[in-house]
């Protein structure tokens, strides 16, 4: 009866977010209370499972939410606009370096994770060139949307952020794994951007022209650039992130504290801080807020048994002689998974039924976390039709959301099985 009431519970869910009859949030709430309470559980049983869950995820929220300040602050002060600048000056009107500095580019940038703020950065600076060197604009929103996905998997991403909280770990045992896989990948879209680039260098030639990028920033960010504070800005992240990978602090309290400090240094006045919150704030709630309401919807289906009754259902179906592929299946077909669920219908409900089956089998269900996130709305979320950041890139690369997807669909397959190769080879996942 629970595994019944478990699977009705996701498959409301996901048809109540994919028909759009409720926001996620909402869907994440609602949806368990109802099924738990048809399961015979009271209201205080149910409370107590919500709340157990949101303590469980409370790390991952308060994560995310000054991890977006922390990079919002570092975009805002300019931290990237050299490189930007470098990349642009450095292309010399050759369609093979456009290419390549764009995949480059969008790679740094995306060091963030979050994929309107890169989208917005990298498209403000080369669609320009790609229009005066008349390149193939598919090229710019592939090769865009092929060098954010290996870097989507740092955890402070919101796809990440929301493996980390379902499977209750942290970034050293999901992220750092992957490590091997991550680089293969960024080697992959290198790769593919110097094909691209040779195919487009061998049909237009190259082109004399000049461009500067300080002509697309608005007042307000100009205003807000902090030039004289780069280098403090460059040693501040890094050391952020080799204390990250090190595991030297929590996650949550280094952003708090890096984010404090980002602050403080670029913005020394009262105003100019509320001012770079306030213009991110919007951004700040709705990631930090969907991983609590995800952990009043992971935590009654935890407390009311309901997964593990899943697990059992799914284990009894499954030969045992073939359970360990189950890592390696994940992983070659969290691509295409993009296209069909959302991160939230995917992490919160696919991911635990998975993971519960793979511990049922002996298996680390971490595995299924890390075999997830080579290509479920990493690498995918730039195709994927269930993302509004999609539509933003191809909205300003002015491509066809249709074309985009045949012209990149396969070449972001291929990312992922080149990670889940080295996955494999590395011991991040195992067969």
């Amino acid at each position: 009866m629970l595994s019944l009431l478990g699977f009705a519970t996701i498959l409301v869910f996901l048809a109540v977010i994919m028909s759009k009859k409720m926001s996620v949030m909402t869907a994440l709430v609602i949806t368990p209370v109802a099924f738990g309470l048809m399961a015979g559980f009271n209201p205080k049983e149910l409370g107590d499972f919500a709340l157990a869950g949101i303590k469980q995820v409370a790390p991952t929220g308060v994560l995310l939410m000054f991890a977006v300040l922390y990079f919002a602050t570092m975009l805002d002060a300019g931290l990237f606009d050299p490189v930007i600048a470098a990349i642009v000056r450095s292309v010399e009107g050759d369609p093979l370096k456009v290419i390549m500095g764009t995949a480059i580019l969008t790679m740094i940038v995306h060091l963030d994770g979050d994929g309107t703020a890169t989208f917005m950065i990298v498209l403000s600076a080369f669609l320009p060139i790609y229009k005066q060197l008349k390149i193939n604009r598919k090229i710019l929103a592939s090769i865009v949307a092929l060098s954010v996905g290996p870097l989507h998997l740092v955890p402070w991403s919101g796809t990440s952020a929301r493996a980390i909280s379902t499977l209750k770990s942290d970034a050293v045992h999901i992220f750092n794994p992957n490590i091997p896989a991550i680089i293969a990948g960024i080697v992959w879209v290198l790769f593919v951007a110097y094909w691209f680039g040779q195919k487009e260098r061998k049909r237009l030639g190259i082109i004399e022209f000049e461009y500067s990028h300080k002509d697309n920033l608005s007042t307000e960010q100009q205003y807000l650039r902090r030039p004289k504070l780069l280098i403090i800005n460059a040693i501040l992240t890094i050391a952020l992130i080799v204390a990250l990978t090190k595991g030297w602090l929590p996650a949550p309290v280094l952003f708090v504290i890096a984010s404090m400090f980002a602050l403080l240094i670029n913005y020394p006045k009262l105003a100019d801080q509320q001012k770079v919150v306030k213009s991110h704030g919007t951004n700040i709630f709705l990631v930090s807020s969907m991983i609590f309401a995800a952990g009043i919807f992971s935590g009654i289906l935890t407390g009311a048994k309901m997964i593990d009754a899943m697990a059992n259902s799914l284990v009894a179906l499954i030969p045992h002689q073939h359970a360990s592929w189950l890592p390696t299946l994940t992983a070659l077909t969290s691509l295409p998974a993009s296209i069909l669920f959302t991160p939230d219908a995917y992490y919160f409900g696919v991911v635990p039924i998975l993971s519960q089956t793979a511990t049922q089998f002996g298996l680390d269900p971490l595995e299924i976390g890390r075999a997830a996130l080579l290509g479920q709305m990493t690498v995918g979320f730039p195709i994927s039709p269930l993302t509004a950041s999609t539509f933003l890139l191809v909205g300003l690369a002015e491509v066809d959301l249709g074309e985009h997807q045949r012209h990149t669909f396969f070449w972001a397959w291929g990312t992922t099985i080149v990670m889940t190769l080295i996955a494999l080879l590395t011991g991040s996942i195992h067969l």
